[in-house]
């Protein structure tokens, strides 16, 4: 039996997990990947999203920061643990981590957009690409950490349509 479930984990389970044990050094939209990395390369990051956004109808979110920052990891910890904000989330947003840290600023990149006055920062883009929204997260917080009411307001007031979003 032992023998069996070892087998399964082995051959089965990756197959069936399948996006997740991908490369994360590949040049791909960043759904999933959950630590901001340096060493991706940004720009071609939002031009995959684009063109997933341009297929499924979802906006772009462009989470800027870093690992050093404290409440970067605490918006990521609710994208993740809030089951119906990661939901709203993911049925409407292309997410794409940007890496903002003394080995990667990604000055070219976030050139493109209005000036960032602290981390996390969050852009929308319509599926296109196009600028929609610049939202400061200190805007989104209550206290020691991020508002789940403002932060599923802020998901749905700029998702894609209201038929999309599900918040069940």
């Amino acid at each position: 039996m032992l023998i069996r479930l070892f087998l399964f984990f082995l051959i089965l389970a990756p197959r069936a997990a399948g996006h997740c044990l991908k490369d994360t050094t590949e040049n791909r939209p960043s759904q999933g990947i959950e630590k901001f990395d340096p060493g991706r390369d940004a720009a071609k990051d939002i031009q995959n999203a684009i063109v997933a956004a341009e297929k499924s109808g979802k906006r772009i979110l462009l989470d800027v920061g870093g690992e050093w920052c404290v409440w970067c990891r605490k918006l990521d910890s609710l994208f993740h643990a809030d089951q119906k904000i990661s939901g709203v989330l993911h049925r409407n947003y292309i997410v794409v981590k940007v890496n903002f840290s003394k080995e990667n600023e990604n000055e070219k990149v976030l050139s493109a957009y209005p000036k960032i006055e602290g981390y996390p920062h969050l852009f929308v883009l319509d599926s296109n690409g196009k600028l929609l929204h610049s939202q400061d997260t200190g805007l989104l917080e209550s206290g020691k950490h991020h508002d789940p009411g403002k932060v599923m307001a802020f998901l749905k007031r700029w998702a894609p349509g209201k038929k999309t979003v599900n918040t069940d």
